[in-house]
């Protein structure tokens, strides 16, 4: 990973007008309930791995009652964020939010009951050190819950997926429901389970470009600099595009330590 800041205060301001505050990510709090339904959050030590600007941290300890709530970004502006967050919910008892480098989670082995993440693990390029990180800082029947961004296939991407990346900007890493489910069960994790979720974003991401090129254009641009909505407009026509082709597949992925 780069030193350039790729989450600043704009695209943190444009996400959050998209996602709802505290998200960098889509589907707010329901897609939050689906990833962790089943699991037991109440009176829980989770870690909340690529925290964004909160919002997830704050549902966690708030709506599911988490006994305390560690929240890990790379980025300043974005903990900053969090923070934020975190103190306009009054939750600093129960949630701390952490700067750390990318590598190695700063943990002892065995401190989470669960370890959560909401569509930032596409930022980590090696999925296999991941998750054998995951399983030694959870302690044994803890859980893994997360969603992310991947593509459906292993191998390099198409060009139409390239080019969707290269107008991110963003360090995305990719991988395959495939790679994930392998990652996973060399790690030790059991009932690992994959969810494709392209169908339900693929819908969302087109009235997404809808609002983009919509009558709220004008108003984006002020608020936000014409320049990057345009290149807003351009992201979102090509991630619509590889979403239809069904290679970029947002996923859920959970799995338990025995």
């Amino acid at each position: 990973m780069s030193n350039e800041i790729l989450y600043n205060s704009q695209v943190i301001s444009f996400l959050e007008e998209l996602w709802g505050d505290g998200f960098l990510s889509p589907g707010g709090s329901d897609e939050v309930k689906k990833v962790i339904e089943g699991i037991q959050i109440k009176d829980k030590r989770v870690l909340d791995i690529g925290s964004g600007s909160g919002a997830c941290a704050v549902l966690l300890a708030k709506d599911y009652s988490a006994k305390q709530v560690v929240g890990i970004d790379v980025e300043p502006p974005v903990c900053e964020a969090a923070q934020n967050s975190v103190l306009a919910a009054g939750l600093s008892e129960k949630i701390s939010i952490e700067l750390v480098s990318p590598g190695k989670l700063p943990f002892e082995d065995g401190s989470f009951d669960i370890v959560f993440s909401k569509d930032s693990i596409i930022h980590i390029p090696d999925k296999s050190a991941l998750a054998e990180d995951v399983f030694r800082v959870l302690k044994p029947g803890g859980h893994f819950a997360a969603s992310d961004w991947l593509i459906s296939h292993a191998g390099q991407p198409s060009h139409e997926m390239s080019e969707y990346i290269k107008a991110e900007g963003l360090d995305f890493a990719m991988a395959s429901p495939g790679e994930y489910q392998e990652a996973f069960s060399k790690a030790g994790f059991v009932d690992v389970e994959l969810v494709n979720r392209n169908p339900w974003y693929s819908s969302i991401a087109a009235k997404e470009l809808e609002w983009l090129k919509g009558p709220e254009r004008e108003g984006l641009s002020i608020r936000h600099g014409k320049e990057f909505i345009d290149h807003q407009v351009e992201i979102w026509e090509k991630l619509v595009g590889v979403l239809k082709s069904g290679e970029h597949c947002p996923h859920h992925i959970r799995a338990k330590k025995p």
